[in-house]
């Protein structure tokens, strides 16, 4: 995969259907230093910066034996399309052995799914998925406990009322913004799901209650004896203990052997729908007559107070996600109301005037794939009237309909031709006497009805396709962009969306408890984030556009992306300096996204061995980028691509001076002194480096041989472990060290240490540092991999780090683990790494050795989170007293990588026993 590329996708998210600035990504003219073109065949051509160099031919095309599609047949462009296809999985019976039995040029089976068409049948069971586990979950962002509320259409409730105002990021009735600032400490207990007493908890006795009635309603009526109600009929509440999946569900009667009494105040219109009813707490049922003690009567009294007033401002036939829906939208509008127009405002505010199933189908078809969709197909059981909502949605400028024969884009109406089955397509084609290959699989029917679109030779198609489909729909535009915005300042990321809220909902994940406390805005102004939502796009189409191998687009990308950096270098910033809050904001920068499209083209163009193209780029991200820890990693590619070139001298001359850059660090900065070190000879220089003693210290070896599986070269490597099983040189590691020194231990690489970091450091991660939480979606401050992270707490680390000096880190895990098993916390693991193996490692390695290790996590994650061993070794001398060890496994063909090697080195200074062990096959010689 080209370097970059999985944090670029990261950075997309979920791909958008409709990109505003795309025709002017893809039309308008780019003021760019650089001239990257392509000939008329898709070839990489000639530019000045690239003159001298072998020019790289376009060869023929060839069909890719996994998705059929069209790829160049460089070996370059075959293996990485192929990489692409097998990591989606797109045919589950070809594997990398089978495909290089494969002739490129041979037709596509009939049994492959194409990545379209299983990725719809995907979105479309998830759907189904989703739509099921909200007719029956019941968990929820709250301080009171899930299990109370236990009844089916309450537990589609988002219950937020009471806890809206104190997670709101910015701004509210209490905490105004002004001037587009706010100073708001946000309570984020409430997202706890936890049992907890609630704020209103009563501390009355029976006579303060008695009398006294609240408006209530009867819900998950599904699982009752009797649905038969009449206005005025009396009713009866009684716990239900028997109730296996809620201890506290209390269970309405029509018998009077119950603890509180009730009165229903009107029928509903629909059976199921929920009940409005007022209840009355009498003196009669503390009196241990009615099936309950005074203490279960107040209890149960105080948690009937606790769901009615998280009822009272929502309907109670409202859907989860159609709940959590309309949450975001208030709350992205009470906390960045500056980021919108007054009209876009007014459009986002107008979601919930829309009737119930308008809201829904809404958001249904918002987080469907699509973008088309039949109505004809559209049923949803808690959408009563789909055509109604369609309607409303259509005149209030939600959806967009295709009902006549209006002109469409060539690529709407491929996405159309989407919607037919492949017996409608060929029906179509035998309706226009088409040539109608019985075999042809959907791309390929598709393709042919788009090209006689495309010709002219067929105006009818239109009309033909409507016939089969009748009416389409999709989301507009403009409300794909406003609500697409809407989630991303919600969640801040592209990785989260709608989704999250369900996750939680189903008890798969949970978030911490912290406080937000914001001084100030991420983006100051609307201009700011529509740059910063034109760059996300250009991220958007250099992705596809690889996937596509569409290279002309690709190398555009570039260009734009070189145009739109700053020209302006910023100011060297101080370690010292309170402006490095601003590093950790600028990933929400528009040049921030555009620098990350350069470093994917700067590896897209190496890959194509035009190297000079590439040192133009990483200059300008190194000019552009003074303070980033990428820098390390665009000195050393800078570097190396220079001697790619022949310029030894210059490339040696980068190398040193990337070492006096305080921003290089850890495996990038050993990388340039391994460089600095083969260079700087004479004649180039005469004097040995400082840190060569340093750099050439020996790292303990140890030798051991084993039974190959495999030797085949790009493959991993195999062996035969003691007990004849097969394993990886990993594990037949750990079975050498368990013979030979007794050794007990896991392979867990840097795994086992994020665990060990992010649990010893838990109240740290999360302590009250302004401006670092945003959401409530996080599991991590958002400065934690900047050098912020540790100026900002050092009052509260530095303490932290004494005590695991001192010996108490064994105490502070347990602790820790105990209070927050299966929070989700950044590196923290609770399902690969159990609690006795985290306290044996702990209780092995020595406090000073522990300290180091989290001071250097500390104050830079982002550098030594990553290439720590691959092995954690530990074993006993006795009942207290152990001894730890970090081993590297190498395999026959494996090096140690730079940062592997910066590891190695930095274990053995913090006085780890740390050592590499290299596995040959029998019979050669270590």
């Amino acid at each position: 995969m080209l370097t970059g590329r999985e944090s670029l996708s990261r950075l997309i998210g979920k791909r958008r259907r409709f990109l505003p600035n795309l025709q002017s990504i893809l039309s308008l003219p780019i003021r760019s230093s650089l001239n990257l073109l392509s000939d008329k065949n898709g070839g990489l051509t000639e530019t000045e910066s690239s003159k001298g160099k072998v020019e790289i031919s376009s060869s023929d095309l060839v069909t890719c034996p996994v998705c059929g599609s069209k790829v160049r047949g460089e070996d370059y462009t075959i293996n990485s399309h192929l990489d692409r296809c097998l990591s989606r999985r797109t045919n589950r019976k070809l594997t990398q052995r089978t495909l290089l039995e494969l002739n490129f040029g041979c037709s596509q089976s009939k049994l492959q799914i194409s990545s379209d068409e299983s990725e719809q049948l995907l979105s479309s069971d998830l759907s189904k998925n989703c739509s099921d586990y909200e007719e029956n979950v019941t968990r929820c962002f709250s301080k009171i406990d899930p299990r109370e509320e236990k009844s089916h259409d309450q537990g589609r409730q988002f219950p937020h009322t009471e806890s809206v105002k104190q997670i709101d990021v910015a701004g509210s009735a209490e905490n105004p913004i002004s001037d587009g600032r706010a100073n708001t400490m946000v309570d984020f207990s409430a997202l706890s799901t936890d049992n907890e007493e609630s704020r209103n908890h009563m501390d009355g006795t029976a006579d303060s209650i008695s009398g006294m009635a609240i408006d209530t309603f009867i819900v998950g009526r599904k699982f009752s004896d009797e649905k038969e109600v009449n206005l005025g009929a009396n009713i009866y509440l009684l716990r239900d203990p028997d109730n296996i999946k809620d201890s506290n569900a209390i269970k309405v009667l029509s018998a009077s052997s119950a603890c509180c009494k009730g009165y229903v105040i009107s029928v509903p219109k629909r059976s199921l729908d929920a009940v409005p009813i007022q209840i009355v707490c009498q003196n009669s049922i503390f009196n241990g007559k009615k099936g309950c003690d005074e203490f279960e009567a107040l209890h149960l009294w105080q948690k009937a107070l606790q769901v009615v007033e998280f009822a009272k401002n929502r309907p109670p036939n409202t859907t989860k996600y159609q709940q959590n829906f309309c949450l975001l939208l208030k709350e992205v509008l009470t906390s960045s109301p500056h980021l919108f127009t007054k009209d876009k405002k007014k459009f986002i505010e107008s979601f919930t005037s829309l009737s119930e199933d308008s809201q829904r189908l809404f958001v249904r078809l918002y987080t469907r794939k699509g973008p088309w969709f039949r109505l004809s197909t559209i049923m949803y059981p808690e959408i009563c009237n789909p055509q109604q909502a369609v309607k409303e949605l259509s005149a209030t400028g939600y959806l967009y309909l295709f009902e006549d024969t209006t002109k469409l884009h060539d690529d709407e109406m491929k996405d159309l031709l989407s919607l037919l089955t492949v017996s409608e397509l060929r029906d179509i084609l035998c309706t226009l006497r088409k040539k109608c290959n019985q075999g042809s699989r959907k791309q390929n029917l598709i393709a042919s009805l788009l090209s006689c679109y495309k010709g002219g030779s067929c105006p009818v198609l239109q009309r033909l396709i409507l016939e089969r489909t009748e009416i389409c729909i999709r989301t507009s535009p403009e409300a794909e962009s406003l609500f697409w915005r809407a989630e991303r300042l919600f969640f801040l990321n592209g990785e989260q969306d709608l989704s999250a809220f369900l996750l939680v909902d189903l008890g798969i994940v949970k978030y911490p408890t912290y406080n937000c406390i914001i001084l100030e805005q991420i983006f100051s102004n609307e201009s700011d984030l529509l740059a910063y939502e034109e760059a996300i796009e250009v991220a958007q189409v250099i992705d596809q556009s690889l996937d596509e191998n569409n290279f002309e687009l690709v190398l555009r990308c570039i260009m734009i992306a070189d145009s739109r950096i700053s020209c302006c270098p910023e100011k060297l910033i101080d370690s010292t300096s309170p402006d490095l809050m601003a590093i950790f904001r600028s990933c929400f920068s528009a040049s921030w996204v555009y620098s990350k499209v350069i470093l994917l083209g700067i590896s897209f163009l190496e890959c194509e061995r035009r190297y000079k193209d590439a040192i133009h780029l990483l200059r300008r991200l190194l000019d552009c980028f003074t303070c980033d820890t990428r820098r390390g990693y665009w000195t050393v590619r800078l570097a190396v691509d220079l001697e790619h070139i022949g310029c030894p001298n210059e490339s040696l001359s980068v190398a040193e001076a990337g070492l006096l850059d305080p921003w290089v660090r850890a495996g990038s900065r050993m990388a340039l002194q391994r460089r600095v070190l083969r260079l700087a000879k004479p004649p180039r220089r005469w004097k040995t480096p400082s840190f060569s003693v340093s750099l050439k210290r020996k790292i303990v070896e140890v030798h051991i041989q084993g039974r190959p599986l495999n030797c085949e070269a790009g493959r991993k490597s195999r062996f035969y472990g003691e007990d004849g099983e097969q394993c990886g040189v990993e594990q037949l590691a750990l079975q050498y060290y368990a013979r030979e020194g007794g050794w007990q231990g896991v392979h867990t690489e840097s795994g086992i240490w994020m665990t060990i970091f992010g649990l010893l450091m838990w109240d740290i991660l999360l302590s009250d540092v302004p401006n670092v939480f945003r959401t409530r979606f996080q599991t991590a401050p958002l400065d934690m991999e900047t050098d912020h992270f540790y100026l900002a707490r050092k009052s509260l680390i530095e303490p932290q780090l004494q005590k695991i000096h001192d010996g108490l880190a064994e105490e502070i895990l347990i602790t820790s683990w105990e209070l927050h098993m299966g929070t989700a916390c950044r590196g923290v693991n609770w399902d690969q790494h159990s609690l006795s193996d985290l306290r044996a490692a702990v209780s092995c390695i020595r406090g000073p050795c522990l300290a180091s290790l989290c001071r250097h996590l500390a104050q830079d994650y982002s550098s030594w989170s990553s290439g720590m061993p691959d092995l954690l070794l530990w074993r006993f001398h006795g009942d207290y007293k152990g001894e730890a060890k970090l081993v590297e496994v190498k395999g026959p063909r494996d090096q140690l990588s730079e940062q592997q090697r910066a590891w190695l080195l930095l274990l053995m200074d913090c006085g780890f026993n740390a050592e590499v062990c290299k596995v040959s096959t029998t019979g050669t010689s270590p």
